[in-house]
């Protein structure tokens, strides 16, 4: 099967270079697509004067994750596109097990990597839909054995030790091999989701269309997490609350919904309680309003 590689990138510019290193090396061939989104750091720049091969599309703003995602895939043609975020490194033939996973598998829409840590350390890949849980968790994080639960979302550490494929609800966006059949029919990711969730409605999408979601253990990819998130770390947090309102508009109950928003409630107050013990004036006041900005948030959406 033809291979296509986006990667979408924000100020990360030595990440991006060994990340589109380790894909030349594990992935011969394949045409690469870079969409820069306005980094200030000479990104786009040096993806020109290294990577002559790979086509770059430089943002004047940054236009978010699912949008810049989009411009990169309308530029490929591969029957498979491999997308890719620019603090991952790609290990051994990790994408070519990918791309044979999908090949014999013909109903895939859409199959994830085990992800690692740079010690090589093992990291959730996969992960469950939203639910209350879930949601209770993220402000009430009662013990470690819960985080790593089902009832977070996650799957047993057990099934990844196997080796073998296994069906999920949808894999971290930070790498997935994605079948263009698939797209064609479900359409290209929500450009509504500036950052956070895209992922997930696609994986929706595509469960509801017929297309079947995997996790390739033996396929392993090397993510160092958060490092374009991590500059903005107030606002992601709203932007993390923002999509997922608006993934709960779009694929849950009224009654899920009003649940989901009580237990928002309950735990950013806990959240603000907590506030106290921060010393630092100015990360009290940024924190006080990304939690105010996603309370409004919350009351928006009662209203819908």
């Amino acid at each position: 099967m033809d291979l296509s590689v986006v990667v979408v990138s924000y100020n990360v510019r030595d990440l991006l270079a060994d990340c589109l290193q380790s894909v030349q090396q594990g992935a011969d061939g394949a045409y690469e697509v870079v969409v820069d989104n306005a980094s200030a750091d000479g990104s786009a720049q040096m993806v020109v004067e290294r990577f002559p091969d790979v086509q770059v599309v430089a943002n004047h703003e940054n236009r978010g994750f699912a949008a810049a995602t989009n411009q990169g895939i309308r530029l490929t043609h591969g029957a498979c596109v491999l997308l890719l975020n620019p603090d991952t490194r790609v290990l051994g033939r990790a994408v070519g097990d990918l791309v044979a996973f999908m090949a014999r598998t013909p109903r895939a829409g859409m199959v994830g990597p085990q992800l690692v840590y740079a010690d090589g350390s093992f990291q959730h890949s996969a992960f469950r839909f939203p639910s209350l849980p879930q949601i209770f968790l993220d402000f009430f994080p009662l013990h470690h054995r819960l985080l790593d639960s089902r009832l977070n979302g996650r799957y047993p550490r057990r099934w990844y030790q196997k080796g073998e494929p296994f069906a999920i609800d949808h894999p971290l966006g930070a790498a997935m091999l994605v079948r263009r059949e698939a797209m064609e029919q479900v359409g290209l990711l929500d450009e509504g989701f500036f950052m956070y969730c895209e992922e997930v409605d696609w994986a929706m999408r595509m469960h509801r269309a017929g297309w079947g979601i995997y996790t390739l253990p033996q396929a392993r990819i090397v993510h160092y997490a958060g490092q374009s998130t991590r500059q903005f770390r107030d606002r992601m947090f709203v932007e993390l609350w923002r999509s997922r309102e608006r993934l709960f508009r779009k694929h849950y109950s009224p009654l899920f919904r009003r649940a989901a928003h009580l237990l928002i409630r309950i735990g950013l107050w806990r959240e603000r309680q907590r506030l106290a013990g921060v010393a630092d004036a100015s990360e009290r006041e940024a924190r006080m309003r990304a939690y105010e900005a996603v309370l409004a948030l919350q009351q928006e959406g009662d209203h819908v």
